[in-house]
């Protein structure tokens, strides 16, 4: 698995709609990530409940080592930009 700080690091899963959505969202705006599928790779969960401290999914993880638990897309796009990634 990638590192964080080696780009962005999605973890998430087909059935959560707001995995769904943020997934949608970076591949419409070209952004390279690693996706985690939590439902292929299920000790990942143990992974990204320690980044987040939390259970709820998406978790994504940027290069400079923060995090969104449940990004609204607004959230992810701000970050995107502080980032100079889009």
């Amino acid at each position: 698995m990638t590192s964080p700080t080696d780009g962005i690091t999605m973890f998430g899963a087909q059935w959560c709609g707001d995995c769904r959505r943020t997934k949608a969202q970076l591949d419409g705006l070209g952004v390279t990530y690693t996706y985690v599928d939590l439902e292929a790779d299920p000790a990942a969960a143990d992974v990204a409940r320690e980044i987040s401290g939390r259970t709820n999914i998406p978790v994504v993880v940027y290069p400079d080592a923060t995090h969104h638990v449940e990004p609204s897309n607004a959230d992810v796009e701000t970050k995107l930009r502080e980032l100079s990634l889009i």
